[in-house]
């Protein structure tokens, strides 16, 4: 198995930050993203980018972040018990964009690696990450396109890993309190390191060099698409959903509040505004409720 470089990794993680960045400021036609550069009193530090009252976007947020510890937090050491007790580094781009037109989705995606290392045993490291999608008013075309391009990541790795990783993302970003999934899906992977480092490492790269071929063409096919309050109003009730699960379920969040993070950067994936309305439930025939029967559930897109 190849040896890890973390020095590598953390150059192509803030790479993919400026890139992303880039391309998501010339979407939006209107503002900039605003950086904020962090240190954290344990180890490391990050880079937090945010973008907000855009014209196309009404807030985002793309970090990058490095950090280490003397102890991994629970939330990483629960499905892998045997890390108890070793020193980390955690490196990653973590994203989220909220758009202001509802018929344009909210989108999300995390690429990260991990290293835990112990005196005198062999560093255990992983890569993780995905990208998963949020429509608020569900389009065929903008589904196809998304699992298309993610497919197209996965298709030098092997015919088997778009499938497995596609599943694995139906089943991540479910809320199970509401039995509904958050969105449409996308990919998600994680504890990613059977194929040695560097077709390990590569594949992260495929995944997130991917990230703006998927989400850029739908938002260009939506953001000029016409809206009126009804519109706008499912779309704040819809955005609870996204609140609840990355404060009950999302590994991401748990992990940076568990290791001390900088909390303003672990919550600026929440959307600035938001509703919830007390046992609602959209009426049927309504393009509403054809979110919940036709595109909040597991189907193969391809």
């Amino acid at each position: 198995m190849n040896q890890p470089d973390k020095h590598a990794v953390k150059t192509y993680l803030m790479d993919l930050q400026e890139r992303i960045c880039s391309a998501l400021e010339k979407i939006d036609g209107g503002k900039t993203f605003v950086e904020d550069q962090w240190e954290r009193e344990e180890g490391g530090g990050g880079r937090s980018r945010v973008l907000a009252e855009g014209d196309v976007f009404e807030k985002g947020g793309v970090n990058f972040s490095h950090v280490m510890g003397a102890r991994m937090p629970a939330s990483a050491t629960a499905h892998r018990p045997e890390l108890a007790g070793r020193s980390f580094e955690a490196m990653g781009v973590s994203l989220v964009m909220h758009p202001r037109n509802p018929y344009v989705p909210t989108s999300h995606a995390n690429v990260r690696f991990f290293i835990a290392e112990k005196p005198g045993e062999a560093p255990v490291w992983w890569f993780g990450g995905g990208y998963d999608l949020t429509p608020y008013y569900g389009f065929d075309d903008d589904c196809r396109h998304w699992h298309q391009t993610a497919a197209a990541a996965c298709a030098p790795f092997g015919a088997d890993v778009y499938p497995k990783y596609k599943r694995w993302c139906d089943e991540y970003f479910f809320l199970k309190h509401r039995n509904e999934p958050r969105g449409v899906g996308g990919l998600f992977f994680d504890d990613l390191n059977e194929p040695g480092f560097d077709q390990s490492f590569a594949f992260m790269r495929s995944v997130g060099d991917s990230y703006i071929d998927a989400y850029g063409p739908i938002v260009e096919r939506r953001k000029n698409t016409s809206y009126g309050e009804r519109e706008r109003q499912f779309q704040l009730y819809r955005r609870g959903r996204y609140v609840e699960f990355n404060l009950v379920y999302d590994r991401g969040t748990l992990f940076g509040l568990q290791t001390g993070g900088r909390t303003e950067s672990i919550l600026m994936s929440l959307p600035p505004l938001v509703r919830w309305e007390y046992d609602w439930h959209p009426e049927p025939g309504t393009p509403e409720h054809a979110l919940y029967t036709d595109y909040l559930k597991a189907r193969e897109w391809l």
